[in-house]
């Protein structure tokens, strides 16, 4: 019995000594630059926005346009639609790649909340049944976000919209 615990001792630390050994690979360089940084920044929410939201436009602006199927020397603007089931992005590259400007709609989306808050104070016992986010990006211009709000109170609707901050417009 002595000898097969000892065996099993010794196996068992043979075993750990080979897993000690590592393999060095030379990789390969691989540089990082970010074309579109400034979309990201500007349509960024001071809050935790929706994930879907944030998942397409991070799609958007990691979209390499050289090297997908529809890049062609000749053009100097591509136009590129990004769906999923919560929203769209329609966008506008150059011909380097770089995003120009986007057209952006999603629908039930999670609101900040400076808007929930405004909504509730102007419109108490509401409830807010449908929301659409619209975003509009341009280079060289500020972004606009607006919220399109549906408030039901019993059998009565009411549709508002709102701005990023809950001004009503």
């Amino acid at each position: 019995m002595k000898k097969l615990l000892l065996g099993l001792f010794i196996i068992g630390l043979t075993a750990q000594s080979y897993a000690q050994i590592i393999k060095t690979e030379e990789l390969s360089e691989v540089i990082v630059y970010a074309t579109n940084y400034k979309y990201l920044t500007n349509v960024n929410t001071k809050e935790v926005a929706s994930i879907p939201v944030e998942l397409l436009e991070r799609k958007v602006a990691a979209f390499d346009l050289k090297n997908s199927e529809y890049y062609q020397d000749d053009y100097d603007l591509y136009q590129v639609n990004f769906y999923i089931p919560e929203g769209r992005i329609l966008a506008a590259y150059d011909k380097d790649g770089k995003l120009l400007r986007t057209a952006e709609k999603f629908k039930d989306v999670n609101l900040p909340r400076s808007v929930k808050e405004s909504v509730y104070e102007r419109f108490p016992g509401w409830t807010i049944t449908k929301d659409v986010y619209l975003v509009n990006y341009h280079e060289d211009k500020s972004v606009t976000k607006k919220y399109k709000l549906k408030l039901v109170n019993g059998d009565k609707v009411v549709r508002v919209k709102t701005d990023e901050n809950g001004k009503f417009l």
